[in-house]
């Protein structure tokens, strides 16, 4: 059995190195209650992005290199159908993507037999501009929302979404539903005090579904851990966290994000 990287005083905060196909055979079935996952895009193959108004290549590492699409289709198959043997019954399972890979996740997710729930987009306010100037900016990312069956009956805290408080956010209005549709600023600075994951998501979209979709004392799964946004979230929320990672250098950013929410900064 493989040893966590790293794991809390109270072991509710668990990183594991490897794999995540390899890591997960060492969890029982119907194990977690809720995963979240941000699959690899696969777009390290020549393109380029805007950064700090500079044309910078969107190389995030070997493991985003794109492999074509039949082998990328059958990498999101494989570990979308381990990560429903370890998901319970009533579980829900939310996965992150663009429009390089959101349609083949979407499709693993159906070939699998989820019941999808909701297709979310997350719109970026402060999004980079398009350099090409031939293409409309992309500015969203969708997440899909599934249960593991169709019989299930999965975990949404519906009160929770349409009292809760997100200023940040100005499509949400007071004691309105909450729409498919989320306004979400990317990582501010003090989420990169350490350093950043490629892909980072931001504390505040982990925040909004580990509220709307896990009760406390609930176990939640990343598979694709990276900086731990995820892990982060749960913690803060009285939720548990399992995060799986290949990269020592983003498991080490992980480790000194939970230090400082461990420490109140």
């Amino acid at each position: 059995m493989k040893k966590p990287y790293f794991e809390s005083k109270d072991k509710d905060f668990t990183l594991y190195q490897g794999d995540c196909l390899e890591v997960l055979e060492q969890f029982p079935d119907n194990h977690f209650d809720m995963i979240f996952a941000d699959p690899p895009y696969f777009l390290s193959s020549g393109s380029f992005t805007c950064k700090n108004g500079k044309m910078v290549s969107v190389k995030k590492g070997d493991w985003d290199l794109c492999n074509g699409t039949k082998k990328n289709f059958e990498f999101h198959l494989a570990w979308i159908e381990a990560c429903k043997k370890k998901l319970k019954p009533n579980g829900s399972i939310w996965v992150s993507g663009t429009y390089h890979s959101i349609y083949q996740c979407g499709f693993a997710l159906q070939v699998a037999k989820y019941h999808i729930l909701n297709d979310i987009a997350w719109f970026k306010p402060n999004a980079a501009p398009n350099l090409s100037c031939r293409f409309f900016t992309a500015s969203h990312e969708t997440l899909i929302w599934a249960r593991k069956s169709k019989e299930g009956k999965h975990t949404f805290n519906y009160e929770a979404m349409k009292n809760g408080d997100f200023p940040e956010d100005s499509i949400k209005k007071p004691n309105t539903q909450m729409r498919s549709v989320w306004v979400i600023p990317t990582p501010m600075n003090g989420e990169k005090k350490y350093g950043k994951h490629p892909t980072q998501k931001p504390l505040k979209l982990l925040e909004r579904i580990v509220l709307a979709s896990t009760n406390k004392g609930d176990l939640i799964l990343d598979p694709f851990a990276g900086s731990s946004t995820t892990g982060l979230a749960a913690h803060m929320h009285g939720r548990k966290f399992v995060g799986m990672e290949m990269e020592n250098e983003f498991l080490d950013l992980s480790v000194k994000r939970f230090g400082d929410i461990e420490n109140g900064k």
